[in-house]
């Protein structure tokens, strides 16, 4: 039962997230992907240890033996997926991906200095030009088409934007481009892929650790024990459950798969419907990637683009994620009220006792979240975590690790890797065509311009944009490309940096569930067996929050701590809060009682005034208008109930 279990999250996985549609049936050459990989994780751990290579050779080898598993390990089709061994041209295809990238380590030395000066030889730029086609096709492969149709329509400005209206520039030939692309350090090895060959990766195996010690289980345990005996206990239990599986996966659809596979049955069996089930789940999974302490791959990148260290995007990201979550939350309770939907019994929930004996799963977290608040570098933090989620799995005879399971782990952590690498150099194409031509301050004038400087325009082609390239793009590289092309015009409004690139950072996260490219709500429809468009538009409905909060912190940094004290934060946080449940009470169809259509207009323009940058009158106004309406369904509800003599039962919270 559990193999078939296994196997319908394999196939979803693969159907709708490229990253996880990989062979499974290697044949002889099973050794060598393993080698390869546990190859690779040592390699980052010998570095974070003694630190890192000058960056253009550390990312070469990072990149290099990430290309060789792609082609190993990721068909050419997927039809291809289940056919037994490795192909031949894919073994040449691997061979040649690491020959053309450990070039750069073989002859790093001229190619850094002599070839500036002199100019690169024929094979330079024959050898450039192969690792560009390879990259292009091993994303392709990995992470999906749209990344790649981006980057070639980059390279093909680079070389004939000259008679393009507005955007034009000189133009440049394939030998200039080709090398600027593949031996620079602002392309294909920039900022994004250095980032990931020093602690992205860390970040990536540290959660393949936590997962092999028995923490993902024991939030789940934790998250049940919780909130599950309240209104529509599953699907709260679910929506805390993934928020903080969510931080270690840092993939919506791979999360979204990983925990709905038990929360989904679990909540349709309480009574929700099937597609609200898998927008439940999808909603929160995808939330993960806000969630601090770890987020997605992309925060680590914007550590990096903005100067603020990472303990501090933490920090940052922490209010806007608890209205998130408190958005999808209060939308479950809205839902679970509408339909009488209450907790599990007491009995069903795991035991107080067992959670407290296994509270030291925890310590891994502890020490990561710890390490980095008190100042450290990432590399570091994510070391010692790795070692303590070790450790911590000898301390449970279910979840001690014996050295073929630690090789499995150390296979895993590159596995989990890949795309992401892969995501990361992409990127770096297009980041290195926006540096070298200038593209980035052109387009940002051109939102500017579009928007005929109205500054609320400004943010809505910028969200639309995030969106649009999110349905394509994976997170990291959407982020990538929109705080390069897109941030810049909201700070030429005065917006701050961060939280221009937190705009960026949220709306490239919600296109996994934004229709009509919603991969994480269609994955949760696959395992819910639902319409994956309702279940799209219900994730809709659930992280509405996340479509609003971006634009309070905007118009009102203090939520994403900018000058902020105590006095500055409280009131704007509290009634954003308030006003979020008006907004969720209205689009669930649910307040104190079911909501007509004018009332539900009410209790948005009541939520959207008390979420708008804090006024104390502005948000009385809000206030009163939502105690208005709750106050006259309180008393239609009242009356009902004493008329029908009926109550309702379980816990409400």
């Amino acid at each position: 039962m559990a193999s078939d279990t296994k196997d319908v999250q394999q196939d979803i996985l693969a159907k709708y997230d490229p990253e996880s549609a990989y062979r499974t049936q290697l044949g002889r050459l099973a050794w060598v992907v393993t080698v390869i990989g546990i190859s690779l994780t040592l390699f980052h751990i010998y570095t974070a240890l003694r630190g890192p290579y000058v960056s253009l050779i550390q990312g070469t080898i990072h990149l290099g033996t990430a290309l060789g598993l792609i082609f190993l390990l990721y068909p050419a089709k997927k039809s291809f997926l289940h056919k037994k061994g490795v192909p031949y041209y894919d073994i040449l295809l691997a061979a040649a991906a690491m020959f053309a990238n450990y070039y750069i380590v073989w002859h790093y030395e001229r190619l850094t200095t002599k070839s500036i000066v002199l100019g690169f030889t024929t094979m330079d730029i024959i050898v450039a030009t192969i690792g560009i086609l390879l990259l292009l096709e091993a994303t392709r492969r990995s992470v999906g088409l749209p990344i790649v149709v981006i980057a070639v329509l980059a390279m093909a400005y680079g070389l004939w934007g000259k008679g393009i209206p507005l955007f034009g520039h000189a133009g440049f030939d394939w030998s200039r481009l080709s090398t600027e692309l593949f031996y620079g350090t602002d392309a294909i090895f920039g900022i994004p892929i250095q980032i990931s060959s020093t602690y992205i990766f860390l970040f990536l195996f540290f959660g393949v650790m936590l997962t092999k010690s028995g923490i993902g289980q024991y939030f789940n345990d934790l998250a049940f024990r919780a909130t599950g005996r309240f209104t529509g206990g599953t699907a709260k239990a679910a929506v805390t459950a993934s928020a903080l599986q969510g931080m270690i996966s840092g993939s919506s659809v791979a999360n979204t798969v990983g925990s709905g596979s038990f929360t989904i049955p679990m909540m349709k069996r309480s009574g929700f419907k099937p597609e609200f089930a898998a927008a439940a789940e999808a909603s929160a999974s995808t939330g993960g990637q806000i969630m601090p302490p770890i987020m997605g791959a992309a925060a680590f990148i914007m550590a990096e683009y903005t100067g603020v260290p990472y303990s501090e995007i933490m920090m940052i990201a922490l209010i806007p994620a608890l209205l998130y979550f408190a958005g999808v939350y209060m939308g479950i309770h809205f839902e679970a009220r509408k339909h009488g939907i209450i907790g599990l019994p007491k009995e069903q929930l795991p035991p107080l006792r067992g959670l407290i004996k296994r509270l030291d799963l925890l310590l891994p977290l502890v020490v990561i979240v710890s390490l980095l608040l008190l100042g450290y570098t990432p590399t570091y933090a994510a070391l010692w975590g790795i070692g303590s989620a070790y450790l911590v799995s000898f301390f449970h005879k279910e979840t001690r690790m014996s050295l073929r399971e630690l090789l499995k782990a150390l296979e895993e952590g590159a596995r989990t890797a890949l795309a992401v690498i892969a995501a990361c150099a992409t990127a770096g194409i297009i980041v290195g065509i926006v540096v070298l031509t200038g593209l980035g301050g052109k387009i940002a004038g051109g939102i500017l311009e579009l928007a005929g400087g109205n500054f609320f325009l400004i943010l809505f082609f910028t969200m639309i944009a995030c969106i649009v390239l999110g349905m394509g793009l994976p997170t990291t590289a959407n982020y990538v490309v929109t705080s390069t092309m897109a941030a810049p015009a909201m700070m030429e409004f005065g917006v701050p940096m961060i939280a221009a690139h937190m705009f960026v950072f949220y709306f490239g996260i919600v296109a996994d569930i934004t229709p009509p490219v919603c991969l994480a709500a269609y994955a949760g429809a696959g395992l819910a067996k639902a319409n994956p468009m309702k279940a799209g538009m219900n994730a809709v409905k659930l992280a509405i929050a996340a479509f609003i909060i971006p634009y309070v912190f905007v118009y009102n940094p203090v939520l994403v701590l900018e000058g902020a004290t105590v006095t500055t934060l409280l009131p704007p946080l509290l009634t954003a809060i308030v006003g979020m449940i008006g907004i969720s009470g209205a689009i669930m169809g649910y307040f104190v009682g079911r909501t007509s259509i004018p009332q539900r207009l009410l209790l948005i323009v009541g939520g959207l005034l008390l979420v708008y940058p804090y006024h104390i009158e502005i948000s009385l106004a809000g206030l009163v208008i939502l105690c208005l309406v709750g106050m006259y369904q309180y008393r239609v509800g009242t009356g009902s109930r004493q008329q029908t003599g009926k109550g309702e039962t379980g816990v409400d919270v």
